[in-house]
């Protein structure tokens, strides 16, 4: 890596970087894990970079920029729901999700958010167990004529501080 990962708040500018990676990460999936009927389900073509910007300007990821390209983004909402974490396939196995979720943690105990949840998909399931999640319940979701797995998983988080009864 010849530049430092820099993690920043979503830009409008990276909206069509953004979809462009997500769209290429879901499609760089493993056929044996989720079939091209899944992947072109889950992320469309062709992109529709509209409704991505709409999407985006709402909520407002956290962005990681490597060598001036977005390697990962991952969305925190106000309720703690984890909505999207997505890295480049250019940038994966280097740490990019990993550092993108601590800089969310961060965030969320800052805005003293007290549990997170995400609706974790085959390959980000092992992700968020690492990282203490739990699983809820899985999930079958139906987009256009294909089913997608996922798993409702969540993470209490504790507070900096005890409170004494």
């Amino acid at each position: 890596m010849k530049e430092t990962m820099k993690i920043q708040t979503y830009s409008p500018k990276w909206a069509r970087e953004i979809a462009d990676l997500f769209y290429q990460s879901v499609h760089a999936i493993d056929p044996s894990v989720y079939t091209p009927e899944q992947k072109e389900a889950w992320a469309p073509t062709p992109i529709n970079y509209q409704l991505w910007a709409e999407r985006l300007s709402h909520k407002q990821p956290f962005v990681a920029i490597i060598d001036n390209r977005i390697a990962g983004f991952i969305e925190l909402d106000s309720d703690g729901h984890i909505d999207c974490t997505y890295t480049h396939p250019d940038f994966q196995g280097i740490g990019v999700a990993a550092s993108l979720y601590e800089h969310l943690l961060a965030k969320a105990t800052e805005a003293g958010i007290e549990r997170l949840y995400v609706e974790a998909s085959l390959i980000a399931k092992p992700f968020f167990e690492c990282r203490g999640f739990t699983v809820v319940k899985n999930n079958e979701v139906q987009r256009n004529d294909a089913s997608l797995i996922n798993f409702s998983m969540e993470k209490h988080l504790h507070p900096n501080h005890q409170i004494s009864s």
